[in-house]
């Protein structure tokens, strides 16, 4: 997933529940967060990202991505559009792995989604990500982990991964897209 893919924050929510629940349950649900670019090598200056969506795709763009709008109300989700800033993730990418190493994989991805799309934070801003880093109580080392994140992010080019979101379950399905909460609730079961 990326964090700045809305429906990989769909996915991401409809996952949670489903683990959250398996959990209650008394099942043992482990996650690992793989990482994909949206956009490689993009910059992080950070741009309204409004105006990213419409240079790239066009007002056919803007108009595709104002359709998750509901779809994420739908999951209890906001996503402000208008305050959004356009960036590249390699780093976010890194303070991932760094926060699933400590455990807090989880909790660290939905900050940063939620930094993203409602709170209009520039999520491929150092200092910001310190900040949320320290949020999650994730201990986060700046410089740490390129060489690793590169070799992962080759890794899954690789494998033949060209989107997301997608969730792969040991000894179970792959599912890839806008998949519903009970799919999802199915492979942990499997």
């Amino acid at each position: 997933m990326d964090v700045i893919c809305s429906w990989s924050y769909v996915g991401f929510t409809r996952f949670r529940r489903a683990a959250d629940r398996a959990r209650a349950e008394g099942r043992d649900v482990t996650t690992r967060f793989r990482p994909f670019e949206l956009a490689p090598g993009a910059p992080t200056d950070g741009v309204p990202l409004l105006d990213a969506i419409r240079f790239a795709f066009g007002d056919h763009g803007v108009e595709a991505t104002a359709r998750v709008i509901p779809i994420a109300a739908a999951e209890g989700l906001v996503l402000n559009y208008e305050k959004g800033i356009a960036t590249g993730t390699f780093d976010a990418h890194r303070l991932i792995a760094q926060a699933d190493a400590q455990g807090l994989g989880e909790d660290m991805v939905e900050r940063l989604f939620r930094a993203h799309f409602t709170d209009g934070l520039h999520v491929g801003d150092p200092d910001t990500l310190a900040r949320l880093a320290a949020e999650v109580g994730v201990v986060w080392d700046g410089a740490a982990g390129t060489g690793e994140l590169r070799a992962a992010l080759d890794k899954v080019r690789d494998e033949g991964v060209r989107g997301v979101p997608m969730f792969a379950f040991a000894g179970g399905p792959t599912l890839t897209g806008a998949v519903g909460e009970g799919d999802l609730s199915a492979a942990l079961a499997a």
